[in-house]
């Protein structure tokens, strides 16, 4: 049994309970949010969790922290049995597996809604829970790609870059999953109803592409990559190589910040014409020249104190340190591991530091009896072999 105590209460969700299907991605990325946010979510893995992948399961699973873990055989009686008894008391479900699977547990909305009306069933797949892919596997990189988005990403001549599983997993589904969660929470505030959210990668994907396909009907936009104002085709807005084979970041859409890059990099206005765009891959190929004739750190001493819109690219490692991120405290660490603070920040209902993750079922006994099951059937339980 973990040693380490409940969370303490305070931050905006203080007071809420979540349940959670283990899975991957999306699915525990909400959770994390919404324990980083001072709800109690209780993580349900199965009796004997293993997992392949490396991490998961470790100190290391930051998308695990804040939560503790119950074992429970869903494919049992009477681990089915004792979901539904936890439900009637949470006011949310968490579950990202493929379409039909908690309807063959027994588990799904209609049997869970009816112990609970006021439950906020929360669910999210990758294509959606109907259509011709809904049965289909996939993996962020395969939603993107369906967007249209994933084709805009990446080198004129090459193919699309892979934008880590940011877009899919944790943007388009694990974030949208959560803001899902609250505005249904609203709704059960004034009515007393639950209801299904319905997460689709796909969906969230092409909604944060949003103001691009704006762009796209108005003509602003263009079908080829390295074409358009934030994908790289501007000259002013992308990456360079410094003389040290790090890189430098140039941010200056607006005029009166490209003026100032122009003035210190040294350069005449006049043979930069920041909007004629048929200029733009050679006055890219003119930037790239300078820049690469300074490592990347004096760069960004040359515009640390101006509005040119110029940054360094850090790796993984120089972020903990940038002393912007130390002093806001962009990062912690949790049990000697590295990770983003929690986000966003609140001034009257700040949340308590996230716990580390727990061990897998190294909570069953303590939550359970803290959600109101009995000592004789824990016991239970433990023959049946359920927990």
């Amino acid at each position: 049994m973990s040693e380490t105590p409940p969370q303490a209460q305070g931050g905006p969700l203080a007071g809420l309970r979540f349940i959670e299907l283990v899975g991957l991605g999306p699915a525990p990325f909400c959770a994390m949010l919404l324990a980083d946010m001072g709800a109690e979510v209780v993580r349900v893995h199965p009796r004997k969790a293993s997992s392949d992948i490396p991490f998961i399961n470790t100190r290391f699973d930051v998308l695990a922290r804040g939560r503790r873990s119950i074992g429970v055989d869903l494919k049992k009686p009477e681990g089915r049995d004792l979901l539904l008894a936890l439900v009637t008391q949470a006011d949310g479900l968490i579950e990202g597996f493929r379409p039909g699977v908690m309807e063959r547990l027994g588990l799904g909305p209609d049997a869970c809604l009816e112990r609970n009306k006021r439950l906020v069933y929360a669910r999210v797949t990758g294509w959606g829970r109907e259509g011709p892919l809904s049965a289909r596997a996939g993996h962020d990189i395969n939603y993107v790609a369906l967007t249209g988005l994933l084709a805009a990403i990446g080198e004129a001549d090459r193919p699309p870059s892979v934008p880590l599983n940011l877009l899919g997993d944790f943007g388009g589904g694990g974030l949208l999953l959560a803001f899902g969660i609250v505005c249904a929470l609203l709704v059960v505030r004034e009515t007393g109803k639950g209801q299904v959210v319905d997460t689709a990668m796909t969906d969230g994907a092409a909604l944060l592409g949003a103001m691009i396909y704006g762009l796209k009907a108005g003509g602003g936009w263009h079908n080829a990559r390295r074409a358009n104002l934030l994908d790289g085709g501007a000259h002013f807005y992308g990456t360079y190589a410094c003389a040290d084979g790090k890189a430098i970041a140039v941010g200056a859409i607006e005029g009166k910040f490209y003026a100032i890059l122009l003035q210190r990099l040294g350069l005449d206005p006049a043979e930069f014409a920041q909007a004629d765009q048929r200029a733009w891959p050679k006055l890219r190929e003119k930037l790239a020249a300078v820049f690469a004739e300074k490592p990347r750190d004096e760069w960004a001493e040359l515009f640390a104190d101006c509005d040119a819109c110029v940054s360094p690219v850090l790796d993984l490692d120089e972020a903990l340190a940038h002393p912007a991120n130390e002093e806001r405290g962009t990062f912690l660490h949790i049990e000697g591991v590295p990770q983003p603070a929690p986000a966003p920040r609140f001034s009257a209902t700040a949340p308590p530091p996230p716990r580390p993750p727990s061990r897998p079922g190294a909570d069953t006994e303590a939550v359970l009896a803290e959600w109101g099951v009995g000592a004789d059937a824990l016991e239970r339980l433990r023959r049946s072999e359920a927990i």
